[in-house]
């Protein structure tokens, strides 16, 4: 039987977007989109490690918080069921573009993406279960982000969430980083950016606090280590190391300095990625998460 699909356009009425949703549309998106086989194929390690253990029921009403490109929306949908119903959220409209593409291939009619900026507040009390992979500490307060996550949910509904632990258990983007800051200044504290960053949730003891703050209980932290793709080869590492993350921070926010150094840096980053392991058609780095879980209160 064919279950109508329902992944129409959908945009929630926020107060204004804040620079940092602004610099996610106007500035990363493009730049996401270019590289989404190397996220994607990376990060989908993390993720995949996790789904198979969450509590996700069949008929569960769930909400994947910075769903990006879908793809661990339409995971969720296929396991919930048809009498389940899955919502990706996400500030930029443009990734997901591709989760209702994905979801209208394979006749999945149990998942929506709805863009809107979930710190702003979404549907209360609506959910069973609440997901996300590496979108929480990108929230510009963190507090607020993940309270409104938890009025999200029934209950007693349970929060997992996925966030990268410290710099030094993640090369695959520090090794880059550092190599590329011994050519140019590290970005000041008026650079442009994505919000406080892909490590803002590194610290267990803080984050539990902050997740505390929000009203959570039985907080719970998980360490999960896995190799990241980080290119197809070592152009293609190269690139996008200089387009996404701390290394393409730097980059980005040393202008025509970065341009001058760009053949050092090149030679440099080509000398790391040589040494890099080689597997599967591309090449992969260490990397490491927390999954945390956590429930909103049953009264």
């Amino acid at each position: 039987m064919t279950i109508a699909l329902n992944t129409q356009v959908q945009e929630v009425p926020v107060a204004p977007a804040s620079p940092f949703v602004d610099f996610w549309n106007e500035i990363l998106a493009p730049k996401f989109i270019r590289y989404r086989h190397v996220l994607v194929g990376g990060l989908s390690r993390h993720s995949a490690a996790v789904l198979p253990e969450l509590n996700v029921r069949p008929g569960s009403r769930i909400l994947d918080v910075g769903c990006g490109f879908g793809d661990t929306a339409i995971h969720l949908a296929e396991r919930t069921g048809p009498s389940g119903d899955v919502v990706g959220v996400d500030c930029c409209n443009a990734f997901m573009e591709f989760g209702r593409d994905e979801a209208l291939a394979g006749d999945i009619g149990n998942v929506r993406f709805v863009e809107c900026d979930i710190e702003r507040g979404f549907e209360e009390a609506a959910f069973d279960f609440v997901f996300a992979r590496f979108g929480t500490m990108f929230f510009v307060n963190p507090v607020a982000g993940l309270r409104a996550m938890r009025n999200c949910l029934r209950p007693g509904g349970e929060l997992a969430h996925i966030v990268w632990r410290e710099r030094a258990d993640n090369p695959w983007l520090i090794a880059a980083r550092d190599i590329v800051r011994q050519y140019l200044p590290a970005p000041g504290e008026d650079a442009l950016t994505c919000g406080p960053g892909p490590f803002s949730m590194a610290d267990e003891e803080s984050t539990r606090l902050k997740m505390q703050a929000a009203g959570f209980v039985d907080i719970a932290f998980k360490r999960i280590d896995a190799k990241v793709l980080v290119g197809n080869d070592i152009e293609d590492a190269i690139n996008f190391q200089l387009a996404i993350g701390p290394a393409g921070e730097t980059f980005r926010e040393a202008g025509d300095l970065a341009e001058e150094k760009r053949p050092q840096i090149v030679a440099a980053l080509t000398e790391l990625f040589r040494e890099v392991e080689e597997r599967e058609g591309g090449l992969w780095m260490d990397s490491s998460s927390w999954l945390i879980t956590a429930r909103a209160p049953a009264n």
